[in-house]
């Protein structure tokens, strides 16, 4: 069974820095995509970035570019968004996402996300 664990939450002020992390398990070949997406209060979730596994070409939603950063490590099944520049508009449950081509474009495996608390 496919899983997907994300960690590194938490509760910091405007400016500062959080890693997220995703670990993946239960698969035995590569996804083709990891994306992380973040759903705040009251809103829908949205797109923040994704990477390409085998080329790492990476994409970014306007409203982070430049302050996040999507990584991995292949061999440890882990998946990475470092974030910059925290503002509280990032407050959000973070969730990282896979998606296989062969079953589609969509992302159709999910992690339980991480809380990312932003203040003022």
């Amino acid at each position: 069974q496919v899983q997907l664990v994300e960690s590194g939450g938490g509760l910091v002020q405007a400016g500062s820095s959080l890693r997220l992390s995703c670990i993946v398990s239960g698969r035995t070949f590569r996804f083709d995509r990891i994306g992380w997406f973040r759903q705040a209060p009251g809103k829908e979730r949205e797109f923040v970035a994704a990477i390409s596994v085998s080329a790492g070409r990476t994409s970014y939603a306007d409203a982070v570019k430049g302050r996040f950063t999507i990584s991995g490590d292949n061999a440890k099944n882990t998946w990475y968004l470092q974030m910059t520049s925290l503002e509280p508009e990032d407050t959000a449950v973070y969730y990282c996402a896979a998606q296989d081509i062969r079953s589609g474009p969509d992302f159709d495996f999910w992690g339980q996300g991480t809380q990312v608390t932003v203040s003022s």
